[in-house]
């Protein structure tokens, strides 16, 4: 099976492998084109896979660190048949994607003990599946043996509140709202003041998905933070932006123009179960000096995982279809 580590168990590993399936097709029908005829990795199999990784939404600057990498191998081992490419592939690009990893101390969905609550500001624009990601990370934190609650700081729509109650609810979590076109700060504080007061471990506050004022944004979200760091000082601990996986090259976009914007230091892909653009995954995690935490890989409450990168490229990559 390859790269299982403690905390991934067989059923996660059977929703990444189903929820990717549309990506290895589409992968993999490009990659047997691409190889067609040939039975030695050669210049010309490696400008075709060059097209493959581009038109997988891998992105052109890491698929370029892939290929050089693949090339260099053949060039080691003399002899590489194309037989032997998924699992080339599968080996390098994890060497890519995690020899800067450093070992994590935490279990999936544990939350650390020196401080507490432990505050998560998500962002994104809307549409993103936002509000949906914040619905499942809390029904995990709380399965995880956490106390959760949510802040609906996404004050300028109707619909964000209505679906984050309706997520609260799913997930067994309390929510804390008030009246439409209230000031979003507010909003943040009142959640904070109430999770101390309730002894909660982990605050997930919503925040408003707009990015056609860079600045507006900005100071907005400064002043939600501002605002936390009065209760919890520290907070947020996490700046998590949502991207839709679904979109490719415009995740890139987004998540380049959102880093600008505020202090982002993880990321959340989401509706990679109905796309073939899952590559894009790998692209992201490479380029941006900024962790992808979370997959969205279904519309089920459980199907968040947080993102193993080594178990990632296995399923993608590491299985003949």
């Amino acid at each position: 099976m390859g790269f299982f580590n403690k905390f991934f168990s067989k059923e996660k590993k059977e929703t990444l492998d189903n929820g990717l399936e549309r990506t290895k097709q589409g992968f993999f029908g490009k990659l047997a084109h691409a190889i067609a005829g040939k039975s030695k990795i050669d210049d010309d199999i490696l400008d075709n896979l060059e097209e493959v990784f581009i038109t997988s939404d891998v992105g052109v600057e890491t698929t370029l660190k892939i290929i050089d990498r693949i090339q260099a191998r053949v060039a080691k081992d003399k002899y590489v048949g194309t037989a032997d490419l998924h699992n080339l592939l599968c080996e390098e690009i994890t060497d890519l994607l995690v020899e800067n990893d450093k070992d994590e101390e935490l279990g999936d969905f544990e939350v650390p003990k020196s401080h507490k609550p432990h505050v998560i500001m998500v962002v994104g624009v809307n549409g993103v599946g936002k509000t949906t990601t914040i619905g499942k990370m809390a029904y995990q934190f709380k399965e995880a043996g956490n106390k959760v609650m949510l802040g609906a700081a996404d004050t300028f729509r109707a619909a964000a509140v209505e679906q984050l109650d309706v997520w609260g609810e799913r997930a067994g979590v309390p929510v804390i709202k008030q009246k439409l076109g209230a000031d979003p700060a507010a909003v943040a504080y009142d959640t904070l003041q109430s999770a101390v007061a309730n002894d909660i471990d982990v605050a997930i506050i919503d925040t408003a998905g707009r990015l056609h004022n860079k600045k507006g944004l900005m100071d907005e979200l400064t002043k939600i933070r501002n605002v936390m760091q009065k209760v919890v000082p520290g907070a947020p601990h996490e700046v998590l932006l949502v991207l839709d996986g679904s979109t490719g090259q415009n995740a890139f976009e987004q998540a380049r123009q959102f880093v600008a914007a505020t202090d982002v230091n993880e990321l959340a892909i989401t509706k990679l179960d109905g796309t073939a653009k899952g590559g894009v995954v790998i692209g992201i995690s490479d380029q941006f000096k900024i962790p992808v935490k979370y997959i969205g890989l279904g519309e089920g409450i459980k199907d968040l995982q947080v993102f193993d990168k080594r178990e990632f490229v296995e399923s993608l990559f590491g299985n003949k279809q």
